[in-house]
Parts: structure tokens; C-alpha cells; sequence
């Protein structure tokens, strides 16, 4: 896959997606702690300790080795005053004949709603469908979670089913929306522009 690379960044003029890496565990940390009650009604439970150094450097190594297997891509959203805003993991990649990822993102309270998740999103999209040649990108949220359906309605996803009990958010089995994006969708709206 075309992202391993050990530096790997992802830039446009409005967004750059780079690997996490120790330089910026003081501006994480920051970002997610100021956000913390914006981001926790839909994010797994924060554990004691979440944000310190040492669990910093576990994550590091996780997504390390998570690359290496080509099992998931984490990456950091940069603004263009390279502040650390937010992020966005790819997973659940499946090759051969499914060729199909699933997106996780999260974004700072204080970013929010500015158009940084938007152009980090349709960035790696591109990024998916064009160079990796991928043939469909999923993604879920909470029913409530408006902002985040919001959004990936207007990428070009398509809502297409509920789950029940779906993923362990906050301490409580959640039910999400789900959606999904093809190359062939992405291709049509790229081709009339609104991309």
C-alpha cells in the first residue's frame, strides 16, 4: 500500500494528514483535553490516564505496527497554521475482491465546524480512491451525532442501513447510522464538480 512510508503526509492547500508522531503528543494532548466534553458523548470511555506521555507512546507503536500490517492508517489533521485540530484513521481495510476501508475521525471542539474535517475527509478520499484504487469507503455515527451524518452526507455518502448495539461509546452499546461511499459515486461527483 502506498502509505507506508515512514513520513508519509498528505497536504492540500487547506489540510495536511501526517502520521502521529512524538513531536506531537503536548498539542494532542491539548486538543483532546479541551475537547473532552465535546468529544466524549461519542467516543469509547476515557480511562484514567488516557492522555498521558506513556499512553501516548503505546498508541504510537500500536498504529506503527498497524501500518506495517496494513491493517489501519491513523493520521493527524493540521490546519494551515499547523495546529494539530483533530484526526482520521482508516481500518477494516479488506483487499481482494472487497477492496473497501472504514473511516474513523475526531475533530477539536475549538476546529469544529470550519471546514477542517471536510477537506482532511475529501483529501484522504481522493487519496483512497484515486492512488490506492480502493472501490468502497465506509464510515457510522450516532443517530444524534447531526454534525457527523451532516458531513458525510455532504462528502457524497449515502446512508444505507442501521445498526443495532453497534459500537461500545461512552460506556453504552450505541446504535449508528451507516454509510458508504463507492468509487463509482465518487467519480460521479467529482466528474460534475461538486467535490
Amino acid at each position: 500500500m502506498v502509505f507506508y512510508k515512514k513520513n508519509q503526509s498528505i497536504s492540500s492547500s487547506e489540510i495536511t494528514l501526517k502520521y502521529p508522531s512524538i513531536f506531537d503528543y503536548k498539542s494532542w494532548k491539548a486538543v483532546r483535553e479541551k475537547s473532552r466534553d465535546f468529544l466524549t458523548p461519542w467516543e469509547p470511555t476515557w480511562r484514567p490516564g488516557e492522555h498521558s506521555f506513556s499512553r501516548y507512546l503505546k498508541l504510537l507503536s500500536i498504529y506503527s505496527q498497524k501500518r506495517k500490517n496494513n491493517l489501519q492508517y491513523s493520521f493527524f489533521i493540521f490546519n494551515p497554521y499547523n495546529e494539530l485540530v483533530g484526526g482520521v484513521n482508516v481500518f477494516n481495510i479488506k483487499t481482494g475482491i472487497s477492496q473497501s476501508c472504514t473511516l474513523g475521525y475526531w475533530i477539536g471542539q475549538n476546529y469544529s465546524r470550519k471546514g477542517y474535517m471536510r477537506n482532511a475527509l475529501k483529501l484522504l478520499i481522493k487519496q483512497l480512491f484515486v492512488e490506492l484504487k480502493f472501490n468502497r469507503i465506509e464510515a457510522a455515527c450516532i443517530p444524534t451525532n447531526i454534525a457527523s451524518k451532516n458531513l458525510l452526507i455532504n462528502i457524497g455518502f449515502e446512508e444505507e442501513g442501521y445498526a443495532k448495539e453497534f459500537l461500545r461509546i461512552n460506556g453504552k452499546w450505541e446504535d449508528h447510522l451507516l454509510f458508504g461511499l463507492t468509487k463509482n459515486k465518487y467519480n460521479e461527483i467529482n466528474n460534475s464538480q461538486k467535490y
